[in-house]
């Protein structure tokens, strides 16, 4: 079987090594170089019950409790009953988790709404990079095809369902690409804001383009902000670990505000937090809040968090003796392409893995450290659907080749970062979607800042995709898509959830514990 996984994070990776292994013809396809994606900046680390006082169950109970009602059990449950063996299969990989100074065990750390320390991390605050990497490298001793600076513009259909997808390569060269199936896994779309912690190449390309090739989707009115993202230009992200190893924030009057918004103070789920944050920063005029570590010690912070302190330092701070400022920035959809527990879309021939998906694991609102491993389970549980394809005598040279009905053209080799191609962030379009997610489809919403976004969204004219173009018009038509989408979904839940907030609906309703689909066909699996 030919597979076409797009996308080059830990489920595209993940999912590659694991079809070479299984037999399949593997081509992996991804925007940029190999190694950018969400995955490499993730911070925090990756969750799961490993250890002897922890277990699946006490895990589950704290990602239900943390997507506040909405969370596929079912999903759940995969989650964190799987959860151990994928990490174990990471550290087969090559990621070396960090260790906890006895030389035999891992280090853990405790995050935000987790009741257990359960968290590894490794390089102290640099465990997406280690994932990464590590996986980069396990895929490249595998004979998969990699085409590096290569962009989906469509997904391919016919009666039966998606046959592959029309790619963009450098010098906007368009091909081709026809496989038995299609494994998304191009990540989020954090570039819809003016604040987030995510990378320019999260431009949801993957889920607009699955909504236009007729896929279901569901959730997307979710969309979690991370609390604590320095306040300074690139909003570099402040890992809740670090509020996991004590640190505490403080209004602009030097009050550590959190204690009376919540019983779990600045260990709350995400959404509480982030909501306390922005509700002190418009009582104090729009300034950021403080994140106050200086009781760590030095030490600590440059030993447990070399990273974040090295963020700091560029700005201008030295966190060790001064609170820093920070403010919630967009951070992770916890809605989109809606699967099944096997990966499964409405599509035949479609699955979709990682953030890109909306297995129900996440609910309103994501568990900390929760989404690494999803990544990973999800990506294992895709392909085991595929089915293993036992080689034969004489195959084996065969494995790794394109399976496209057409010779891919020879512009989708790996070209520098240079490439004039590479996208742009700074377009007058994506500016102005930014600027109207921001302010209406943000931390805080309102039925009547919902429907002025509606309004303006439907004003804006879609760039003309048709022919090739840069990669930055691909990109912007996909946010667009996407924006009016996520205004649609968050103006049709009249309630608040999770991390959907709406000042006109302050309060959850019983009635509404349900996902919120887009398009009402029911799961082809």
């Amino acid at each position: 079987m030919h597979v076409l996984v797009i996308g080059s994070g830990l489920a595209g990776l993940f999912a590659a090594v694991r079809a070479t292994d299984a037999g399949h013809s593997v081509t992996l396809v991804t925007k940029r170089a190999l190694a950018e994606s969400n995955t490499a900046y993730a911070q925090g680390g990756i969750a799961a019950a490993l250890f002897p006082d922890d277990s699946a169950d006490a895990h589950l109970l704290d990602t239900l409790s943390a997507g506040d009602g909405l969370c596929d059990v079912d999903a759940a449950r995969v989650l964190v009953d799987e959860g151990p063996a994928r990490v174990r299969d990471l550290i087969r990989f090559g990621v070396a988790f960090d260790g906890d100074g006895s030389g035999s065990g891992l280090a853990r750390g405790l995050e935000a709404a987790h009741r257990r320390a359960r968290v590894l991390h490794a390089g102290g605050d640099a465990t997406g990079f280690a994932i990464e990497h590590a996986l980069i490298a396990t895929v490249r001793h595998r004979t998969a095809v990699v085409h590096e600076h290569t962009m989906l513009v469509e997904l391919l259909t016919d009666a039966d369902g998606v046959v592959g997808a029309i790619v963009q390569g450098p010098s906007r060269t368009r091909s081709e690409l026809r496989a038995d199936a299609v494994i998304l896994a191009t990540g989020g779309a954090g570039q819809l804001y003016r604040h987030t912690t995510n990378p320019a190449v999260a431009t949801g390309d993957g889920a607009a383009a699955a909504w236009r090739a007729g896929a279901r989707m569901a959730d997307l009115e979710f969309l979690q902000f991370h609390p604590t993202a320095l306040a300074v230009p690139g909003t570099p992200l402040v890992s809740e670990a670090v509020r996991g190893e004590g640190a505490v924030l403080l209004n602009a009057h030097g009050e550590r505000f959190m204690l009376d918004v919540h019983p779990l103070a600045e260990l709350a789920p995400r959404d509480v937090v982030a909501r306390a944050i922005a509700v002190e920063m418009a009582a104090q005029g729009g300034e950021p809040v403080l994140l106050d570590a200086t009781a760590l010690g030095r030490d600590a912070l440059e030993t447990r968090f070399p990273t974040i302190t090295a963020a700091c330092r560029s700005a201008g701070y030295d966190w060790a003796v001064q609170p820093v400022p920070v403010s919630p920035a967009a951070h992770y959809l916890m809605g989109g392409v809606a699967t099944d527990t096997w990966g499964r879309t409405s599509l035949a021939g479609l699955y979709a893995i990682g953030e890109v998906a909306c297995t129900g694991v996440h609910g309103a609102n994501r568990l900390a450290s929760n989404s690494l491993l999803e990544a990973a389970v999800f990506a294992d549980r895709a392909v085991r659907d595929l089915g293993a394809v036992p080689l034969v005598a004489g195959d084996a040279g065969k494995r790794g080749t394109s399976g496209s009905d057409a010779p891919i053209s020879a512009a989708l080799d790996g070209v520098s970062d240079r490439d004039s191609s590479l996208s742009s962030t700074d377009s007058a379009l994506r500016g102005t979607i930014q600027a109207i997610l921001w302010e209406h489809a943000g931390v805080l919403r309102s039925g009547d800042g919902l429907r002025h976004a509606r309004e303006a969204l439907a004003a804006v004219p879609r760039p003309d995709t048709d022919a090739a173009c840069d990669a930055s018009v691909l990109e912007d038509a996909n946010l667009l898509d996407l924006a009016r989408l996520i205004v649609g979904a968050a103006l049709a839940r009249e309630e608040s959830r999770g991390a959907h907030f709406r000042s006109d609906f302050p309060v959850a309703n019983p009635q509404l514990a349900v996902r919120t689909p887009l398009r009402e066909d029911s799961l082809a699996c």
